[in-house]
């Protein structure tokens, strides 16, 4: 292969690249309400990453997972990164979800004692959703 075939193939394989970056790839992140509104497509893959401490009784709880235009992929996974193995630290509850379908949705989380559903959240989070 001459160095201008292979510079040429290098070139397109990056503007594929950066192409598919741009457009969100198949795996999106959201970590703050300031990633919202999400205009995503069918077949890809949302996580929802949020700070979260349950050694205070506070848990985020799914109110609303999106649907139709969300699928869940599995229940909330509890980590905490930053100091692994101390009890009490702080970390992130995640959850995913396949972008099923199009349509519009909203996830709505809210953060509060599960055992008092009865007292307002301290904190919530809600994304519109529009898939196409």
């Amino acid at each position: 292969m001459t160095a201008s075939r292979l510079l040429a193939a290098t070139g397109l394989i990056l503007l594929t690249a950066c192409t598919a970056n741009r457009q969100g790839g198949q795996n999106v992140t959201v970590t703050r309400q300031g990633d919202c509104p999400l205009h995503l497509q069918a077949g890809q893959k949302l996580t929802l990453t949020l700070p979260s401490d349950p050694t205070t009784g506070y848990r985020w709880r799914v109110r609303n997972a999106g649907q139709p235009v969300l699928r869940s992929l599995g229940p909330e996974v509890f980590s905490n990164p930053e100091d692994v193995g101390v009890v009490g630290a702080a970390g992130q509850s995640s959850w995913r979800f396949d972008v099923s379908q199009a349509g519009s949705g909203a996830l709505l989380l809210v953060y509060q004692q599960p055992w008092a559903p009865e007292v307002n959240p301290i904190k919530s989070f809600e994304c519109v959703i529009v898939v196409q």
